[in-house]
């Protein structure tokens, strides 16, 4: 699974300006649709501009790609529901692509009326595993700098405060070893216990930087350590003992977009 700084419901504006493409955002939660980018243009040799994406395409396997065509007219797609850096810079590359064609925007109120249909899929055979230890969430987060949202890993638990310092660095060189370059936590120290609401992410994720986490393999290492310091997961009592100290930075890259 890819974690870190993506994109759904806003455009990441100041870090792209696309000429060709828009932005669609996703509406209704991650259960609905995708975000998307979408361009639709006029080029005067689709044969040349097909092969130059095919070459392009392959190069991101991880994300997918629809074009359709309607005479000279094409209709660009790509999307999901986590849009990272690097779908932005395969869209980056395309609008180059477009360029060298002479391509020009297209009226979107005209109907499109599809004759041909080219699908370039997304490989994500043993990438796209979500199989977790229950202990572990799924958690996105609210807009940083860019309009970045982030998505994490999160944990709650609470053990004997006495131990809390080694738990939380055997919890960060978990994170070296799991290909986890963010961690960070929130506590509230009471008496001999202290609650912890962990968090484990990445940063920007890019062509040239793909971070791949397998959760389950993370979490066999966070149960090991638990066990260790004997952690029970969960907060211990109410509301007001909610660890709202923080955050406590570990590790961290790309701060402005996550923190």
């Amino acid at each position: 699974m890819i974690l870190g700084v993506y994109w759904y419901y806003r455009f990441p504006e100041g870090l792209y300006d696309f000429k060709y493409f828009r932005f669609l955002n996703g509406f209704g939660g991650h259960v609905n649709n995708p975000a998307q980018l979408q361009a639709r243009i006029c080029v005067q040799n689709t044969g040349n501009f097909l092969s130059a994406v095919k070459i392009l395409k392959s190069k991101y396997r991880m994300a997918y790609l629809t074009i359709k065509t309607s005479g000279n007219q094409l209709l660009i797609e790509t999307g999901d529901y986590n849009l990272f850096d690097y779908h932005f810079q395969l869209v980056s590359e395309i609008e180059q692509l477009l360029e060298n064609e002479n391509a020009t925007l297209a009226d979107h109120e005209i109907p499109f009326h599809l004759e041909t249909r080219y699908d370039f899929d997304a490989d994500w055979e043993g990438i796209d595993d979500k199989n977790k230890h229950n202990f572990i969430q799924l958690v996105g987060s609210d807009f940083k700098k860019y309009n970045a949202e982030n998505f994490s890993l999160r944990i709650d638990c609470h053990l004997s405060l006495p131990l809390k310092k080694n738990f939380i660095n055997d919890l960060t060189e978990a994170c070296h070893q799991e290909n986890i370059s963010v961690f960070y936590y929130y506590d509230y120290e009471k008496d001999d216990f202290v609650n912890l609401m962990l968090f484990f992410t990445n940063g920007r994720q890019t062509k040239e930087h793909l971070q791949i986490v397998n959760i389950h393999s993370f979490g066999n290492r966070v149960q090991s350590i638990a066990g260790k310091y004997a952690v029970k997961y969960k907060h211990k009592k109410g509301l007001e003992s909610y660890p709202a100290n923080g955050p406590h930075v570990q590790l961290i890259t790309d701060e402005e977009m996550i923190i």
